[in-house]
């Protein structure tokens, strides 16, 4: 089965830079994707958007180039909740992947079992409207309550303006909750302004709630260019993620979110975005929790602390 990718919309990167960071050993890349292929894992029929495809072949590559142990597989709404290539994935990764699905009220307990024996350990609620179609809140909370007893967790991805209608929502979740990339905070917007230091609250106020701190690609308004020659892009972007870090160290995670879906403007150099984590996590103890004990903890706790 043909697919043709959206117009506009970038293919990834191939090619990537070696960084200049050496990431801990043990490293886990916590969030990034595999799009098809789109002949043998069929794309939902009611996508926003079609991607090029990133085979699970191509994401392991680009694992081993960029120095990471492990993957944190995310299922992307452009499959729906046909978990097929992401489980896949997980599998022929021989232990050193873990999959968060999309799934619906009406999945089967054997096809959550299933999920869980090729590696899933979380379930995604998406808020983006531009993204999905609305789901109702009772029909996640449903979801939330089944995957709670597989001591699986819940991935939310919202925009920053949409946290207040939403919050009393993503509290009442019972499991442990993963905000992806900040929840897109606007970083025009002051560091101590009331949007940002609303989302620190939250995170403060509910200690089962932790953030990826990833994409600055996505988030930043200076852009990509390094300044000065330094291996350093996206610096408006830093100061929330180190404050995100150096706040809630123990609660924190950080992906590549390759293949980098739905980008325009510029596609990101992964070996840049690795060289971003030393601007955000600034000494040896704060990288190894957010890129190794937090996702070991949460999906490997059976080898957490033996990496």
């Amino acid at each position: 089965m043909s697919f043709e990718k959206t117009p506009g919309w970038l293919d990834w990167y191939d090619g990537p830079s070696r960084p200049a960071f050496t990431l801990p050993e043990g490293a886990v890349d916590a969030h990034c994707h595999v799009f098809g292929p789109g002949a043998e894992y069929p794309y939902a029929p009611e996508r926003k958007y079609t991607p090029c495809d990133a085979s699970r072949e191509q994401l392991f590559a680009l694992r081993d180039h960029l120095g990471f142990h492990r993957n944190v597989i995310v299922q992307a709404t452009c499959h729906g909740a046909d978990n097929r290539a992401m489980a896949d994935a997980c599998r022929a990764a021989d232990g050193r992947a873990r999959g968060v699905a999309t799934v619906r009220r009406d999945v089967s307990d054997e096809t959550l079992a299933d999920l869980h024996d090729a590696g899933v350990r979380g379930v995604r609620f998406n808020f983006v409207k531009r993204l999905v179609d609305f789901t109702p809140k009772d029909e996640l909370m449903e979801i939330a309550g089944r995957i709670a007893s597989m001591g699986w967790h819940v991935v939310i991805y919202f925009e920053a303006r949409d946290l207040g209608e939403l919050e009393s929502f993503f509290t009442a979740l019972p499991t442990t909750v993963v905000v992806d990339h900040m929840g897109r905070p606007d970083v025009s917007q002051p560091l101590d302004g009331p949007e940002f230091q609303g989302f620190i609250r939250f995170l403060r106020e509910n200690e089962n709630i932790w953030s990826k701190v990833s994409c600055p690609e996505r988030l930043s308004v200076a852009g990509p260019p390094a300044l000065d020659g330094e291996r350093a892009p996206y610096r408006d972007v830093a100061p929330f993620a180190r404050t995100v870090v150096e706040t809630f160290p123990e609660r924190v995670l950080w992906g590549t979110d390759w293949p980098h879906p739905n980008l325009k403007d510029h596609m990101p150099d992964d070996g840049l975005l690795v060289d971003f984590i030393p601007h955000i996590a600034v000494d040896g103890e704060l990288q190894r929790r957010l890129l190794v004990d937090n996702p070991m903890r949460l999906y490997w706790p059976d080898l957490a602390g033996d990496t």
